[in-house]
């Protein structure tokens, strides 16, 4: 265990797996796209979207539970003691954050969606200063956040307009996804200390899944086909929740939360990238997106690398 923990807080493999992360999260966005398209859900069919988000995580808790279970070479199954860490992720990281998500997007724009999403990485590195005495609020931190914020900002500007209207069922629902990940950064941090975190992840996920599919079908979401396509790229989204959550939840089990939850500004340059290849939405990358990542390299590099003499 020692081994493993010194082997995640070293700075290069850690900013390498938190990267990787990025780069699963970012290829997400085209992927759901690509996703909607092969299963037929329209862009307005909200109750399909939250089936099809259900059926993702549930197979993501499926996968991050089997993969566990051999690497730990016994079955993860939760104690008792864990059941309620367990509910409470499940609450925060899956139904909460994505049900608010989709709301949001379907009554806002997604420039100021992607904008307004991007304060959660500010959410969760206050909570870890309110939650955590060794993880109190510094200049640098501040500086780094606004960095990374403005690179977002940036980014989003490039691709329309913007304005400043706020409704409650869309930039609200927007703010509360955002709060949602930031509570479950803490919560993962907080149980990780007792329990597997992979073992949280997975079940987390695999409860979150299986009540956002009731939710899905309850509402009248339907998914009427199915092809070998979209199956696969129903697996890859899965396996990017299974590998990239369980990977994320053992960085902040050994990393403070704000050295981890930093990188969170680079999910959406990814996800400009990768559309762009993917998608070819060349519109949306240029000089714009080239500044943007320079501005959120250096807000990871001065939060990363708050105390210089160590």
């Amino acid at each position: 265990m020692d081994n493993k923990k010194s082997r995640l807080s070293n700075p290069v493999i850690m900013c390498l797996l938190a990267l990787f992360c990025c780069s699963l999260w970012g290829s997400a966005f085209p992927c759901i796209k690509i996703g909607y398209e092969l299963f037929q859900i329209g862009g307005n069919d909200s109750a399909g979207q939250i089936l099809f988000a259900g059926m993702r995580f549930t197979l993501a808790g499926i996968m991050a539970v089997i993969i566990g279970s051999i690497s730990a070479k016994k079955v993860l199954v939760p104690r008792k003691t864990a059941i309620p860490k367990v509910l409470v992720l499940a609450l925060f990281q899956t139904v909460l954050q994505y049900v608010f998500f989709y709301i949001g997007v379907a009554h806002t724009t997604g420039v100021k969606a992607s904008i307004i999403n991007g304060s959660g990485v500010f959410m969760s590195i206050i909570a870890a200063a309110m939650f955590y005495k060794s993880e109190r609020l510094t200049l640098q931190k501040i500086v780094g956040c606004l960095l990374g914020f403005v690179g977002i900002v940036l980014i989003n500007l490039a691709k329309g307009a913007f304005d400043f209207s706020f409704t409650l069922m869309g930039e609200g629902f927007i703010l509360l996804c955002a709060a949602s990940s930031a509570m479950s950064f803490v919560c993962i941090k907080k149980f990780s200390q007792t329990e597997n975190p992979v073992m949280l992840s997975g079940w987390q996920f695999i409860v979150g899944g299986i009540v956002m599919m009731i939710a899905g079908i309850s509402f009248g979401g339907r998914i009427a086909v199915f092809t070998a396509g979209g199956i696969a790229m129903l697996c890859y989204l899965a396996f990017i929740s299974a590998a990239a959550y369980s990977i994320w939840s053992l960085l902040l089990k050994h990393n403070p939360i704000a050295k981890v939850a930093i990188f969170g500004f680079a999910n959406p340059i990814f996800g400009v990238i990768l559309s762009t290849l993917l998608l070819h939405e060349g519109q949306n990358f240029g000089l714009p997106a080239v500044v943007a990542l320079i501005l959120v390299s250096a807000g990871i590099a001065i939060v990363y690398y708050q105390n210089p003499e160590k």
